[in-house]
């Protein structure tokens, strides 16, 4: 299995290569050449094994110059009690009858992204030992809240590595902030941008694509690597968990095989429902892939139309980590729907950053609309959705699965869809306090944060989870913030200083 660049697909490089160097030399991603296929049998047989035990079934379909022992090794490490508080790694909540959250936040920064955190730091290691010699990875993250803390901890102290997270300065929550700020670890950055997630996205692209900061990097012996979801080894775990939650479903009975379920994600850079694309495209029975977004409703109104338009006003909302206006992993889709066709991508995406908009193709549309449903919602109706799983099902859930719960109750409305349903839910309520506590009817004017989540864990009856609450008492180490023109230099000072 090689990988492909979705720019150029005569760049063929095999998946080691494709995870350590994480985007392709002339901006592309990389793609698998082709999506090997479950039957039967493959998922029925995973539906009496671990997490870890699933994981290695998928990877060493992927990572196919790796050996058995590598990948045990890769998934062994990251999917234990030891980094999650859950021996199945993600929990299924039954909301209602036929409607299940597939929690993903049990890892130690309680957000989905730990699903693939965890495990980049092996895959890279490995990947490093295969194709880059002697030197050591500088990983570059951009972060809209949850990608960053979850990569800061998977790479704390990973020997020769060294990692810097741009997060946007005013578009994170008070945890999210609170979280990466109060980072441990010798080998750690972390700056604020003065700007939105887009900036921190596109000024993380252009380092990568600087050949004089590379080759100022070359001679310190150092090499570029992405913890975002551009990189192959950050989104490939992530189609572990779709599968892994039909086999449970099929395991405990809820579900039969072969019987098709919808899957919702709430998204903004597009990778985690991308995942559900690929194990839908595998053989995972998928009826309907369904895309949430919030008032940053760029992907609704593509999947709707066919045109990608970023041209257009941009919302903070309390829904952050989806406060996004380029979809980057948009593009391994299209790259798949048009048939591997790097030029008509490379077109798109060159008007995308010239124009800040482009037109798909009557095909690509037609294929778009048979796969997905899209839908979104404003901070007004999230909030009333989380009121309404709240009253309703004894359920507290974050501001970005209630976007999802609120869409799907649309795609329900709008269809009649009685489909058997996953909801993806990707971050703990806790992490969003002040809006989660505001939605179930809290005051928070003038109460600072742990003030907010005692009240709402009174009000609730939940907790906050241990590594939240860790953060009270740990201080701040990163105060600092740029204009996304000087991004470039806090990296090259951050790595001349270790």
């Amino acid at each position: 299995m090689n990988y492909k660049s979705t720019r150029d697909n005569k760049i063929s490089v095999t998946s080691a290569k494709a995870i350590a160097q994480g985007l392709s030399e002339e901006g592309g991603l990389f793609v698998p050449e082709s999506i090997p296929q479950l039957t039967k049998d493959d998922i029925m047989a995973l539906c009496d094994k671990s997490y870890p035990e699933r994981a290695y079934e998928i990877f060493r379909r992927y990572l196919t110059d790796f050996t058995d022992d590598e990948i045990k090794y890769c998934v062994n490490g990251a999917y234990s009690t030891k980094n999650f508080d859950s021996e199945s790694i993600s929990e299924i909540s039954h909301l209602y009858n036929g409607t299940y959250i597939l929690e993903l936040w049990h890892g130690p920064t309680c957000a989905f992204k730990d699903m693939a955190l965890q495990i980049l730091p092996y895959l890279l290691s490995c990947s490093a030992k295969k194709v880059i010699y002697g030197k050591d990875i500088a990983i570059l993250v951009a972060t809209s809240g949850d990608t960053g803390k979850a990569a800061l901890e998977g790479f704390k102290d990973v020997p020769g590595t060294s990692i810097t997270v741009f997060y946007p300065e005013d578009g994170v929550s008070d945890m999210q902030k609170r979280q990466m700020t109060t980072q441990e670890g010798g080998n750690v950055n972390v700056c604020a941008v003065k700007g939105n997630f887009d900036d921190c996205q596109n000024g993380v692209k252009a380092i990568f694509t600087d050949a004089a900061l590379k080759a100022e990097l070359d001679k310190l012996g150092i090499t570029f690597s992405s913890a975002n979801s551009i990189n192959w080894g950050r989104l490939s775990p992530q189609i572990v968990y779709y599968i892994s939650a039909y086999a449970s479903l099929v395991q405990s009975g809820d579900i039969e095989y072969g019987e098709k379920v919808n899957i919702v994600v709430p998204t903004g850079n597009f990778g985690n429902i991308l995942a559900a694309y690929y194990a839908k495209e595998m053989g995972l029975p998928v009826n309907k892939l369904i895309c949430a977004s919030n008032a940053n409703n760029v992907l609704t109104d593509f999947i709707n139309t066919g045109v990608y338009d970023r041209n257009r006003h941009f919302y903070t909302t309390i829904s952050p980590s989806m406060d996004i206006l380029i979809s980057s992993n948009l593009e391994r889709l299209l790259y798949h729907l048009t048939g591997d066709n790097d030029k008509q991508i490379a077109e798109w995406f060159g008007k995308l950053a010239k124009d800040g908009k482009y037109e798909v193709t009557d095909d690509v549309k037609a294929k778009i609309s048979e796969l997905f449903w899209a839908g979104c919602c404003d901070d007004e109706a999230t909030k009333g959705a989380i009121k309404q799983a709240f009253d309703e099902y004894s359920y507290l859930m974050d501001t970005h699965t209630a976007v999802a719960y609120k869409v799907y109750s649309d795609y329900k409305a709008a269809t009649g869809d009685e489909t058997k349903t996953i909801i993806a839910s990707t971050a703990n309520p806790y992490k969003f306090g002040r809006a989660v506590y505001e939605a179930v009817g809290g005051e928070t004017a003038g109460t600072d944060e742990f003030t907010i989540i005692e009240k709402l864990e009174k009000h609730t009856g939940t907790t906050m989870p241990a590594p939240l609450a860790a953060t009270k008492t740990k201080p701040v180490r990163f105060t600092g913030s740029v204009d996304k023109s000087g991004m470039s230099k806090v990296v090259l000072d951050f790595l001349k200083s270790r």
